[in-house]
């Protein structure tokens, strides 16, 4: 089983923050430069975005369909149905970031990096990828305002003002930029990357900085977090076979039903952490708990999954195989013509 780094890297941002939590002076500074790094990760998002590779996507619309359904309307509402799971299993704030993790756009470099494991279609993986996260900067907020209302910091006009602010102008800024940019962004990618790990990591740390000020973790008990991630295995368990044989039963081909799968069931942790900063605020660290937990146990099974499918033979060699079968078992006579001979006939037959 895989173990992300990032994610190794994230559980000691969050242990930093419970042992050096940034308060007073370093509490406002932490939160300034938290805001700063939200509004260049989706600049960049903005900048990286190609709009051309996005239209041509659009052709193959009941993909990315697909996708976006299994990602903004199947996933919220098998968070809804989780409801049913409070207090048993989940606290009524671990309840409203399962739910916020169900919001989530899709991510796109493991499900590209999925796909192509699995021999599937890495081009429908890239544009599904893309448009989910395109989509979710404006149907997360709007599909949090709805659902989570209050528990979403309390979601209001004011929280509109800054999404807007913090999330979609830098990224229209970003794809305005772009075409001046473009190519300092591709030629600088792995910078570029830690730049935007880096600032997640600040994200983090400020969020959970907050929670530990505030207490909120003393809300949390191991048999807590226990129930959640047996929540969450049912929750992925669900959509890995909802997307796999729901495009089968689409007519989709074994190539497309791997994209589907791969970019339907999966959240984006890089999108997500900065979303839940803004719309949660202080109660952002338990907020975005079971998107940090859901988002290692993706990776984990996904891998497996990708493993496995790699080893799958392929249609087209398993059909060229079996016509080379079927064309040695057969003797075929065939008539052809020949030409005229010198007693003036005209055909004659070949064997084989």
């Amino acid at each position: 089983m895989p173990i992300d780094p990032y994610i190794l890297l994230l559980l000691g941002t969050v242990g930093l923050a419970a042992l050096l939590p940034a308060r007073g002076t370093g509490a406002e500074l932490a939160s300034g430069a938290s805001t700063a790094a939200i509004a260049l990760l989706f600049f960049l998002y903005g900048a990286r975005l190609s709009t051309r590779e996005a239209l041509d996507g659009l052709r193959h619309w009941r993909l990315h369909g697909t996708v976006l359904a299994c990602t903004f309307l199947v996933f919220p509402l098998l968070g809804l149905a989780a409801r049913g799971f409070v207090p048993v299993l989940l606290t009524d704030p671990l309840y409203q970031g399962l739910l916020f993790l169900t919001l989530v756009p899709s991510t796109v470099q493991s499900s590209i990096a999925f796909t192509s494991l699995a021999r599937g279609n890495v081009p429908a993986a890239i544009c599904a990828g893309s448009f989910s996260s395109l989509v979710g900067i404006v149907a997360t907020p709007l599909l949090a305002a709805v659902l989570l209302g209050g528990g979403a910091g309390g979601f209001s006009a004011g929280s509109v003002t800054k999404i807007v602010l913090q999330l979609l102008v830098p990224f229209v800024a970003g794809q305005v930029l772009r075409r001046w940019i473009g190519g300092f962004v591709t030629r600088h990618r792995k910078v570029l990357a830690l730049v935007d790990r880096g600032s997640i990591l600040l994200v983090v740390y400020t969020a959970f900085s907050q929670g530990m000020v505030r207490g909120v973790w003393n809300q949390v008990s191991p048999a807590r977090l226990g129930g959640l991630l047996a929540v969450e295995a049912v929750l992925l368990a669900v959509m890995l076979l909802l997307t796999w044989y729901g495009a089968k039963a689409l007519r989709f081909g074994r190539a497309d039903r791997i994209a589907i799968q791969f970019a339907g069931s999966k959240k984006s942790l890089a999108a997500g952490l900065p979303m839940a900063s803004v719309l949660f605020g202080a109660q952002a660290s338990l907020a975005v708990l079971p998107l940090m937990l859901f988002h290692q146990m993706q990776l984990m099974v996904c891998a497996v999954i990708a493993g496995r499918r790699s080893h799958d033979p392929d249609p087209l060699d398993a059909g060229t195989a079996e016509a080379a079968a079927v064309a040695e078992d057969v003797d075929v006579t065939v008539r052809i013509p020949v030409g005229p001979s010198r007693t003036g006939a005209g055909t004659g037959t070949r064997s084989g």
